[in-house]
């Protein structure tokens, strides 16, 4: 099934965002590489696609997992929740429609 794992940065942690974002992308580019990964990205702090030192405030992943168990702990060992550029991280069953 998919879920959508939604997390909101902690205010002014674009530096540990930088450091923890090779290994962030790794994971992501598994999930990928395994075929299950829908959607990733970050929420940009304001109306621009490159928000530079603005930074961002939060992202948004959408993939496939086993159960909500796995997705919960996918997202516990992300490299930017670890790093603390997560305040919050919400995750979700998700029912893709479109497309």
């Amino acid at each position: 099934m998919l879920y959508a794992i939604i997390a909101v940065d902690h205010p002014n942690s674009l530096s540990a965002r930088q450091q923890a974002r090779p290994a962030h992308l790794a994971r992501l580019e598994a999930l990928r590489d395994e075929g299950r990964l829908i959607l990733a990205g970050p929420h940009p702090a304001i109306d621009s696609p490159d928000p530079g030192e603005a930074g961002f405030t939060g992202s948004l992943i959408v993939a496939e997992f086993p159960d909500l168990a796995a997705a919960e702990d996918w997202a516990a060992d992300d490299p930017y929740h670890k790093a603390g550029v997560y305040s919050a991280v919400s995750v979700k069953p998700f029912k893709q429609v479109l497309p």
